[in-house]
């Protein structure tokens, strides 16, 4: 076998046990964490129809007709109702389109963001 460049002996691998602690530690996420998460809340008025409701559950949130009709109901009826949970940007993100939405049509459909 041929000499290293530049001679002496050939490098050794690494050995993480003869490595002294740097303080820089790789904190490990246990499975179980996930990111927090963030409810989008629409809330009711008496001005935005239901049809509308709806109709943004099903394009915004991704909801099926008989669960944006749920949802719907249950907004009329108590005031809120979750739309959906995400992670913070996706749920701000969301609640956005929702306000962009209701704004173009000139709806007063007011969502919110609410830690779950």
């Amino acid at each position: 076998m041929a000499d290293p460049p530049g001679g002496g002996e050939p490098p050794k691998p690494f050995d993480p046990s003869k490595e002294r602690d740097r303080g820089l530690g790789v904190k490990e996420r246990a499975k179980s964490d996930r990111p927090p998460r963030f409810k989008v809340l629409l809330y009711n008025d008496n001005y935005t129809p239901m049809e509308f409701v709806v109709q943004v559950l099903e394009k915004v949130f991704g909801k099926s007709p008989s669960a944006a009709t749920q949802i719907m109901l249950q907004i009329h009826r108590g005031g809120l109702g979750v739309a959906g949970v995400y992670v913070l940007e996706v749920a701000e993100t969301k609640s956005a389109t929702v306000h962009r939405m209701a704004e173009e049509r000139g709806y007063p459909l007011r969502s919110g963001v609410e830690k779950e």
